[in-house]
């Protein structure tokens, strides 16, 4: 065991001065003590964000209008100001556009004068398919280049950009696509993972005749390529495979980039979308998450700059699938200059050390992955090396534990290891690291710069070196500009704002320490994560609940700090139905089909009933309570139940 706080790497004079932070504080005339800075940042958040505005020389119009005026829900940014979000990633010059690995490996590289190319070829294509300022483009596409062109040419145009990976199955991405009613699809069909193909054809076809706003759906043959051995832009889908698509017409890759257009950027309001993520599901259909081009472009440019410590000449990695806001992060790469190393494939084919090696053969300086890859790389007895260029490892989506630092401390001795901890929600990170702060085990070093993170205890009062709820009590430029289809904001502000009126509630439960150091103890409401992915609940009950043995479910992680639990999923059968070998095995396959393998529960046990509230809710915390350890009659309150006789079914064993 290592005991949580032990000091594991300082920074040397060296690395102090040599830190982008460093010289954005001389620039900034103020004091380099860090605690000092924050609360600055967050005291005076205008002159903060104006700053950084000033300091990085965004492209655009600052306009003439406040930088912040209102309050959480509903506080607006930079009134009057216009820029592009890829006019600023594609500014710079120096350094490769993007590197490309897949799991076969396959490797592609391209140059920033390639890559604006490719992003002025796909910008014309998409205007001729029809699509202009606010239109959606939706993409079922894994982490390849096409899709990070695809991206840049629709936020070029001020068209909205939302993508799902394609090993979600196609309930999961219609709940999501259906809602923003895209006018075109780019989807692949089929990927690789862990040494296997998996044809999307089919998904595809389920997928664009679920979609009446299509006018076009752009068909990349990812597989066929890959067995023809040619790049998936040169080649066309196969009419077999794009016979079916009913709602408009459906073109290759090569069709959509096949003549050449200018490089044109239409500037749009700070506040005007950019992309559409999603929540996990866990109440409803997945929310619709709006964030803005001014928000994104700042908060990147000073949290890659600032806590990654990424500029021109560094090259970037970060596994994570289309699926996760962690691809949009990584993208951000280009904002400050940096190299994003995409890669399509599994962390631990053919071996586990397989990103470690690609960090190592691509000469990564900084290189991103979930807490469980860290935690597994241990357990494999994982040797690093060849890693000389790395400066910095980054954790994210669960949190490590203090033995997860002190291996990677012993692996890597003069790299520090910065844990982060943020959301979907802002597309970036609450409390995470900078150069200038030493890590300690288990502790993530600092509160973002701008981002008034507090521990609130019960009553709604912040307190340190305690546990409580982590809110934030100043806006962030990140923060959503709405949801989708939410007009009046009542459900974006049910979403953060129901319990402390005027204040963001995360989630999370967090300790911050006396000296700004926090500790992320996981979630404190009944969002499921695993391997560093949050799931909703309800995309389990929607498969599971369709099976006609089946008469009401939960699913229940029990995943704590530094352990990544069991998925459980507990059933209560239809009259006279049984939990056969056969049951089990559809439930199984369903769920790894229609969502993902991630959802599929490590054990299924059938209990006589779901507990729920009066009003009919099923009641997730208090069951995981219990499987935690916490006695029944504690978990819950009987007078608020609707059925508290069922609790007693669910135990640890």
């Amino acid at each position: 065991m290592v005991a949580e706080g032990e000091l594991l790497w300082e920074p040397d004079d060296e690395v102090v001065a040599s830190a982008r932070l460093t010289h954005y504080l001389k620039w900034l005339g103020r004091s380099e003590d860090y605690e000092d800075v924050w609360r600055w940042s967050v005291d005076d958040p205008a002159a903060f964000w104006t700053s950084i505005w000033d300091y990085f020389e965004v492209i655009g119009e600052r306009g003439d209008g406040p930088v912040l005026s209102g309050t959480m829900p509903g506080a607006k940014w930079f009134a009057g100001a216009t820029l592009n979000y890829a006019e600023n990633a594609l500014r710079h010059d120096e350094g490769p556009g993007l590197i490309f690995l897949s799991e076969d490996g396959g490797r592609q590289e391209m140059s920033r004068a390639e890559l604006r190319e490719e992003v002025a070829r796909v910008r014309a294509g998409l205007i001729r398919l029809g699509v202009g300022r606010g239109d959606r483009v939706a993409a079922y596409l894994p982490n390849i280049p096409q899709a990070l062109i695809a991206f840049l040419a629709t936020a070029s145009l001020g068209a909205i950009w939302s993508a799902g990976s394609p090993d979600f199955g196609v309930p999961s991405i219609v709940d999501r696509f259906k809602q923003i009613e895209p006018k075109v699809l780019i989807a692949v069909d089929g990927y690789h993972y862990n040494g296997k193909s998996f044809d999307r054809s089919a998904a595809v076809h389920e997928i664009a005749a679920s979609l009446p706003s299509l006018r076009a759906t752009v068909w990349i043959p990812y597989l066929a390529a890959a067995d023809e051995g040619r790049a998936p832009q040169q080649a066309e889908p196969v009419a077999a495979h794009t016979a079916d698509v009913p709602h408009g017409e459906v073109i290759g890759w090569e069709g959509l980039r096949a003549e050449e257009g200018p490089l044109e950027f239409e500037r749009v309001p700070f506040d005007h979308p950019l992309w559409i993520l999603y929540s996990s599901g866990t109440t409803g259909l997945p929310k619709p998450i709006v964030h803005g081009h001014g928000g994104v472009v700042l908060e990147h440019l000073k949290a890659l700059t600032f806590h990654q410590d990424l500029g021109r000449g560094d090259v970037f990695f970060w596994y994570t699938t289309t699926g996760w806001m962690m691809w949009n992060y990584l993208i951000g790469a280009l904002l400050v200059g940096a190299t994003p190393v995409l890669y399509d494939g599994s962390a631990t084919h053919p071996s586990p050390a397989a990103l470690w090696r690609i960090a190592a053969s691509e000469e990564v300086t900084y290189f991103g992955v979930g807490a469980p890859y860290i935690m597994a790389s241990l357990k494999a007895g994982l040797h690093l090396e060849g890693l000389e260029k790395l400066r910095g490892v980054g954790s994210t989506g669960s949190p490590l534990p203090p033995e997860g630092f002190a291996w990677l401390a012993g692996q890597l001795p003069d790299t520090p290891l910065g844990s982060f901890s943020g959301g979907t929600d802002v597309c970036t990170g609450f409390v995470g690291a900078t150069p200038l702060h030493p890590i300690r085990a288990g502790i993530i070093p600092c509160r973002s710069l701008g981002a008034k993170v507090e521990s609130y205890d019960p009553a709604g009062k912040p307190v340190i070196g305690e546990v409580g709820e982590l809110v934030v009590t100043q806006p962030m430029p990140s923060m959503p500009v709405c949801f989708w289809n939410d007009p009046d904001g009542r459900r974006y502000a049910e979403s953060y704002f129901d319990v402390y009126p005027g204040v963001w509630r995360h989630g999370d439960w967090i300790k911050i320490n006396e000296d700004g150091g926090c500790v992320i103890y996981g979630r404190s409401d009944s969002t499921l994560n695993r391997g560093g992915v949050r799931m909703g609940t309800s995309e389990f009950y929607r498969v599971v609940e369709r099976f006609d043995e089946i008469a009401d479910s939960l699913v229940i992680d029990t995943g704590q700090l530094g352990q990544e639990g069991r998925l459980l999923l507990f059933v209560t059968l239809a009259e006279q139905a049984e939990l056969t070998e056969d049951l089990e095995r559809r439930l199984r396959a369903a769920l790894r089909t229609e969502l993902s393998p991630r959802h599929v529960p490590d054990e299924i046990r059938v209990v006589p009933g779901i507990p729920r509230t009066l009003s009919g809710k099923k009641l997730e915390v208090p069951v995981r309570k219990i499987l935690l350890g916490t006695p029944v009659e504690q978990a819950a309150n009987p007078d608020a139940m609707a059925n508290p006789e069922v609790l007693r079914h669910f135990t640890r064993d």
